[in-house]
């Protein structure tokens, strides 16, 4: 090519880039777009038991066997026979699983933290100290203290062992931020106020939700991972809670919660496509875990599950589960665990099962049921 030529498509080239975030940069570079993967270097979530891997077991009382019992052989923290969600995500970005921020033990940080907890809300007040605000602090200090540590032994030149279990510093900009929370803002709100309280409180909820995002954007974060909030109205617990007839949809699950449910997801949504617009290096996928969670309650015996309704282990009286401890109710026996938990939706009759979990995981992991619709390995490329 002649070199003026050359020189005049360098040019363009360097000029079309001018404005562009540096995340997009990097990806027309090879660096994470394309049709290759993102490569993120660690993730970190935050959340509620649904993707608790060990916070609240490490906080307060240890989850007792026969949690575990599928995969881990042995308690593993998870309310769950098995693996969660967020473990399945992790496989799928070939990380280690997640330690759970509070854990002491056994744990390693370098490819992200867990700050979930069991029981945890958008909202203070609610089941569980730990609440989104709470997470948010804690992973700011965890940042701090990791950039301080890290950066002391690099100009120390020290090469220790807990130098292989801290973060990077310059991954926190690169990393996937995950949220999965709100269902105990919901789920609270029925057992101690009205079904009106509980849709008025939807703004405040999705407001503090909103303050948490912008918060860790201000820390560094741009790639967000978002659920929203699945049928609650479809747990277990639920159905065998309701009290009102004529209150249980062609499926049999609780009409009044999960109408609550979509009202918050729709404003959710609204939420998520606002803060694209005050957030510009933000990347924000939204998942529909409800549609998702829906799908496979709908279809569970063409999927080979038993009725939805069935939990594998323990027993519940209103929002108390007794997994492990053997109770007798009625003449029937609780507390121990079906034989086959891969047949059951519901694990403990709030808590999806192993093999539940697969189910939604493949289902969502591939963008079939995010906005954009990517692949959660190609996050990094949905633009604002």
């Amino acid at each position: 090519m002649d070199p003026l030529k050359l020189r005049r498509v360098l040019v363009f080239l360097f000029l079309g880039f001018v404005g562009w975030p540096m995340s997009l940069i990097g990806a027309a570079a090879g660096g994470g777009g394309g049709s290759g993967s993102c490569r993120f270097p660690a993730v970190y979530n935050f959340g509620d038991s649904n993707s608790d891997t060990g916070g609240i077991s490490a906080a307060f009382n240890v989850i007792q066997s026969p949690n575990g019992m599928t995969f881990f052989g042995h308690p593993s923290g998870r309310a769950c026979d098995g693996r969660l969600i967020v473990d399945f995500i992790a496989e799928k970005l070939e990380f280690p699983y997640l330690s759970a921020y509070l854990d002491s033990v056994g744990t390693s940080f370098r490819h992200g933290a867990n700050f979930a907890t069991g029981g945890s809300s958008i909202r203070p007040g609610g089941y569980s100290p730990f609440h989104l605000g709470l997470q948010v602090s804690q992973f700011i200090q965890f940042k701090a203290r990791t950039t301080y540590l890290y950066n002391r032994l690099q100009s120390n030149n020290k090469s220790l062992p807990i130098k292989s279990s801290i973060a990077r510093p310059q991954e926190f900009l690169k990393a996937l931020y995950m949220f999965d929370i709100a269902q105990n803002d919901l789920s609270y709100g029925f057992q101690h106020s009205s079904e009106e309280q509980v849709r008025a409180s939807i703004p405040d909820i999705l407001n503090t939700f909103s303050e948490a995002v912008q918060q860790i954007y201000k820390e560094g974060a741009r790639y967000f991972w978002v659920h929203n909030t699945g049928p609650i109205g479809c747990l277990p617990f639920a159905i065998l809670d309701n009290q009102r007839p004529g209150n249980i949809d062609s499926i049999g699950c609780v009409k009044s919660a999960n109408e609550v449910a979509q009202e918050l997801n729709r404003q959710l949504k609204n939420l998520l496509l606002k803060l694209r617009k005050e957030l510009p290096l933000a990347r924000i996928t939204h998942v529909d875990m409800y549609s998702a969670k829906y799908l496979l309650v709908s279809t569970a015996k063409t999927q080979g599950f038993v009725s939805p309704v069935n939990f594998c282990c323990g027993n519940f009286h209103g929002f108390h589960i007794n997994c492990g401890k053997k109770e007798i109710v009625n003449g029937t026996v609780y507390g121990i665990p079906c034989k086959d938990p891969s047949r059951h939706i519901s694990w403990d009759g709030i808590h999806y099962s192993e093999a539940a979990n697969l189910w939604i995981a493949n289902h969502i992991l591939n963008g079939s049921f995010s906005d954009p619709p990517l692949p959660i390995d190609k996050a990094c490329q949905s633009s604002n």
